[in-house]
């Protein structure tokens, strides 16, 4: 595995990471990866970088362990890349960089778990409209990972959503962070109309960065029909780029709704989620 040169401190985690990743580029292509782009025209189209920029990236991913490659066809050779789980590893660290620069370059700083309707997060999200979603798996309260989309359905209702308060107390202070508050009543809006949306062939996921247990114990309580998805390994977050504010320690999700088709391509967004009742009705008549 290639060995940092970017710095004098050879037990400096930081430094040595930085030697990797720390020249931008590499982290866009890591940030790509994530969103599903594999092969080499993709990734320079959607990066606007050079062939010979983004050759040499690709090989030092490679030798870093962070990206490994598959060929997809021959005469001539062509490859598809993939994160290893060491790349993977690096999704939380990329949410990261988004939520802060989120909150501290595109906006005014404030915690906030929304945003408007003319601000970037919201132009980003929108801009998901016809775009594909990637296969991703999390695990769910069935106890399987599962599909964030359901192909065998008309379409798929994801909702995003911060976190429920039961069983685990919500951090102090979450009923001042504008959005946050509200989860519980968007899963019983969704849950007393399952069966609406089940005989339209519409699958109804919601997804939150709270464990699997945790989302286990608020369905059986509340008597939850719908799966719940834990992203709490920020895998979705970074392949859609989802928005996010940290709270009592973690990402939170900001509230969104997606309707996808059966072919994983995104229909409809709806954010920001500001009335809870009417953006449920929404996605019950636009899917």
């Amino acid at each position: 595995m290639r060995r940092s040169t970017f710095s004098p401190e050879p037990d400096c985690a930081i430094a040595q990471s930085l030697g990797v990743i720390g020249d931008g580029w590499e982290l866009l292509v890591v940030r790509d990866l994530a969103r599903g782009l594999e092969r080499f025209d993709q990734l320079a189209e959607s990066l606007h970088i050079s062939r010979k920029v983004l050759t040499e990236r690709l090989n030092g991913l490679l030798e870093s362990g962070i990206v490994s490659r598959s060929a997809y066809q021959e005469r001539p050779t062509r490859y598809a890349y993939q994160l290893t789980e060491r790349g993977r590893a690096l999704l939380p660290v990329l949410v990261a960089l988004q939520d802060w620069g989120d909150r501290w370059l595109l906006g005014d700083g404030s915690l906030s778990g929304t945003n408007s309707k003319d601000e970037p997060p919201a132009h980003r999200l929108h801009e998901l409209v016809g775009q594909r979603v990637p296969y991703v798996a999390l695990p769910s309260i069935a106890g399987t990972a599962v599909d964030v989309v359901d192909t065998d359905a008309r379409a798929t209702v994801l909702f995003g959503y911060p976190a429920t308060g039961r069983p685990t107390p919500l951090p102090d202070g979450w009923d001042e962070i504008a959005g946050a508050s509200g989860c519980t009543l968007e899963n019983r809006l969704f849950a007393g109309r399952y069966d609406e949306f089940a005989a339209r062939g519409i699958a109804v996921r919601g997804v939150s960065t709270q464990r699997t247990d945790e989302q286990q114990a608020f369905a059986r309580a509340e008597e939850i029909p719908h799966l719940l998805l834990s992203d709490l390994d920020l895998e979705l977050v970074a392949a859609l780029r989802l928005p996010t504010f940290r709270a009592g320690g973690y990402e939170r999700l900001k509230r969104v709704i997606l309707v996808i088709g059966a072919d994983r391509v995104v229909q409809a967004v709806r954010y920001p989620v500001v009335d809870i009742a009417d953006a449920v009705e929404w996605a019950f008549t636009t899917a």
